[in-house]
């Protein structure tokens, strides 16, 4: 049974979450469920459209549907104000990924006047497109069934719906068969939900939580909550708090965690840190993790689990686990990446496709014996007149010395042009020091909070916010001043 001082703890853990706007108000939801549903509605006037254009049967036409399944933190409803929307478009047979989804129906949306960003990720194991809806920023992918209409609720545990599909399709209804397999075993969903809220809070303030950096993606850090409730189905949230960051501290890593037994695991994971996907026993969580990113998360399992040892003594302050990551006091130097385009048209199709190629990079400079903390924040250089983006990334000390960013930026680059022919833009490597990044880097966490405290205006005028190109709501950080 629950103590009452366990009860008052989860509850200041809460409270804290809320306080500090990592919960998201119910204008939010209502806002996100109404684009669901206008999305919804834009699928069916397109399919049917689709089935006009493929000759169909006049009954056949009026009957066609598709429909939006959603995953990740939306659908657990463990989302931020800030959090993207994860979707999957469901269409029947007679529609095509190269000509109806990525032709007729990016048309479709690329002329409504909700629509701002749109653009294609074709070359992904789940191919999808991009785009910001209503300031939201959606990433949807496809996936074709073998019927001539989907249900607007299709169950895709089904059988009879899954049925000879092809394996794209299989990979983009992953998220969604995860996120329907996680909500029906964990013991309790709300205490998983609020376990899963924390745990994402933490890794976004310390720095891993970004898959395309290869630290934690949502999927990973879901499994892991799932895991833990799983097996401590009677705690409260404060004690499963300080379970989890006991647990995965001292895990035996690269040994799986195993969400459900299947017996004999399949050989074969690179993965520095396997996670079981609870859907699929004989597959795991894709993975970008490299060296770098994999000691740097080992350090806050760690670091968190020295945190919550006690979190029932007097003194104990939530803010200690969340406090963001001091990057500028980590490290001496840092790589400075700056992604740019000629026009703000082009910047944000170019950031992200550089972005979906960091793990090469964070490769090739550890081959060069130089170890990165991928830092995911994005900032603007406004020394340079063209649109960009910047990424510091610290250096580990007494590592990489001698490092040829010439050699590395070269290779990157011809990464980059690998399925990308007519690059939009540029990209730059540059060593620089701590004390050259943009001021609001240098200002560790306590002098933020003093400065703060003696005048807000003043400290506020030192800071011009940068938003992101994919979504214009969405604050990403902060530029060089």
């Amino acid at each position: 049974m629950v103590s009452q001082i366990e009860l008052e703890s989860s509850d200041s853990l809460l409270k804290f979450i809320r306080d500090n706007a990592l919960l998201v108000s119910p204008e939010e939801q209502l806002r996100r469920r109404n684009l669901i549903d206008k999305l919804k509605q834009i699928l069916m006037t397109w399919i049917r459209r689709v089935a006009y254009q493929r000759r169909l049967p006049q009954n056949q036409i009026k009957d066609a549907s598709a429909t939006l399944l959603v995953y990740g933190s939306y659908a657990l409803d463990v989302y931020a104000a800030d959090s993207n929307i994860d979707a999957v478009c469901v269409v029947p047979c007679f529609a095509s990924l190269a000509e109806d989804f990525f032709i007729v129906l990016y048309n479709m949306l690329a002329g409504r006047p909700e629509v701002s960003g749109i653009h294609c990720v074709k070359e992904a194991k789940a191919p999808l497109m991009q785009f910001t809806f209503d300031g939201i920023l959606i990433d949807m992918a496809f996936a074709k069934l073998q019927v001539t209409a989907v249900p607007e609720n299709v169950d895709i545990s089904n059988p009879s719906f899954i049925k000879d599909i092809d394996e794209s399709s299989w990979a983009s209804l992953s998220g969604v068969r995860v996120k329907n397999r996680i909500l029906q075993t964990v013991p309790d969903v709300k205490i998983f939900q609020e376990l899963l809220q924390c745990v994402k809070s933490w890794a976004k303030r310390r720095g891993v939580y970004s898959d395309l950096f290869g630290l934690f993606g949502g999927i990973e850090l879901a499994v892991l909550a799932a895991f833990v409730c799983m097996k401590n189905s009677s705690d409260s949230l404060v004690n499963l708090i300080s379970i989890f960051f006991k647990t995965f501290a001292f895990w035996p890593w690269p040994e799986a965690v195993v969400v459900e037994d299947v017996g004999v695991l399949p050989p074969g994971t690179r993965s520095l840190m396997p996670i079981q996907l609870p859907s699929s026993p004989d597959e795991y969580c894709h993975s970008n993790m490299t060296t770098s990113t994999f000691n740097k998360i080992r350090s806050e399992f760690r670091r968190g689990y020295r945190q919550t040892q006690d979190p029932f003594k007097p003194q104990f302050e939530w803010g200690h686990l969340f406090e963001p990551f001091p990057y500028s006091k980590s490290y001496l130097r840092f790589i400075k990446i700056c992604v740019s385009t000629y026009n703000n048209v082009e910047l944000g199709t170019w950031v992200h496709w550089v972005k979906s190629r960091f793990h090469t990079l964070l490769v090739k400079l550890e081959e060069m014996h130089a170890l990165c903390d991928p830092n995911p924040t994005e900032y603007i250089d406004v020394s340079i007149q063209i649109p960009n983006i910047v990424f510091y990334w610290g250096l580990v000390p007494g590592r990489g010395d001698n490092l040829d960013l010439n050699t590395a930026t070269n290779d990157f680059m011809t990464n980059l042009s690998i399925g990308y022919p007519n690059i939009p833009g540029s990209l730059s490597l540059a060593l620089v020091q701590a004390s050259q990044l943009p001021k609001i880097m240098q200002l560790a966490t306590d002098d933020i909070k003093a400065q703060l405290r003696l005048s807000n205006f003043n400290y506020q005028q030192q800071m011009i916010p940068v938003y992101s190109t994919h979504s214009p709501h969405y604050l990403v950080g902060y530029s060089a001043i």
